[in-house]
């Protein structure tokens, strides 16, 4: 299946910035099943210096500057890519190694991998383990049940006690709010469920991305009407991470396209960077477009 996304940010600025200094994760990367064939970056002011990379869990990243003064900026990228469906089986998801054994071999890891998985059961900037974390998660990651069937339970689980509300929360939202009040968006679930995981000591990772949107049957699809999407990964050793979206209470198969993972969200923010000037104030436009072609 081919896609193409067109991901435009815009800034207005109350007053104009002389000088900004930024770094995005706005490129989708290459994985197991997903590859991508083209793309483009058109921004405006034209930067006077850019230079593309990776960070160091391997996402794709380009650095950009602009130096001359301007109340608008505007970064408008387009990726064409092709995914190969991701199929996990009943028989792997009931044949995964169990919740016990995982946390065994997290504990005393003998190899190179486990090693560097362990950095997925730490805090991180916005994910931190707690008590009331590991007391919700605790009932279904139990140490004779299977991994992947663990996390499926968990996930519906969210599904069904979580109501999705954007005015709920915001990105600086304690996760223990988030457990609370049972709403958030899409960020709010990925974190809640690493942390979750991450206090019964499961590995565990955020996924950064989009989502195909389908509109109802016999209207056309509106430009602008995806969004950016965040799910998480379980790692499972020999068969790596396995996804989970508990937004929409499925494994993710082709309509997930990822641009980057992490820790959490602070680790794939779309656009950070520092401006100098601008009045104060600031509008921000996002606008997403994924095309199945």
């Amino acid at each position: 299946m081919k896609y193409r996304v067109r991901h435009i940010t815009e800034y207005q600025y109350g007053a104009p910035v002389s000088l900004c200094y930024n770094m995005a994760h706005l490129l989708p990367r290459n994985t197991q099943n997903q590859s991508c064939l083209n793309q483009r970056v058109n921004i405006s002011p034209p930067p006077v210096y850019r230079n593309d990379g990776e960070d160091y869990f391997g996402n794709q990243t380009f650095y950009f500057s602009v130096q001359e003064a301007h109340k608008k900026l505007t970064i408008d990228v387009s990726t064409l890519f092709e995914i190969e469906p991701l199929q996990i089986t009943e028989e792997q998801i009931q044949s995964s190694i169990t919740c016990g054994e995982l946390r065994s071999l997290i504990n005393a890891p003998h190899t190179p991998e486990l090693r560097m998985i362990k950095e997925y059961l730490l805090n991180s900037p916005q994910i931190r383990q707690s008590d009331e974390l590991k007391e919700y998660a605790q009932g279904t990651f139990t140490d004779d049940k299977p991994v992947l069937q663990a996390a499926l339970e968990f996930t519906h689980k969210v599904f069904t006690e979580f109501t999705f509300d954007p005015n709920a929360t915001t990105v600086a939202t304690p996760l223990e709010q988030v457990l609370e009040q049972r709403s958030g968006v899409c960020q709010d679930f990925a974190h809640l469920a690493i942390g979750c995981l991450r206090s019964v000591g499961i590995p565990a990772r955020y996924m950064s991305g989009y989502l195909e949107t389908l509109p109802p049957p016999g209207q056309e699809k509106l430009v602008g009407a995806d969004a950016s999407h965040a799910w998480f990964a379980v790692f499972v050793p020999n068969m790596g991470w396995v996804e989970f979206d508990p937004t929409n209470d499925l494994m993710p198969k082709d309509q997930h396209i990822v641009v980057g993972w992490g820790r959490d969200y602070s680790d794939v923010t779309p656009l950070q960077g520092v401006i100098f000037e601008g009045g104060g104030a600031q509008d921000l436009a996002v606008s997403v477009d994924v095309r199945r072609l």
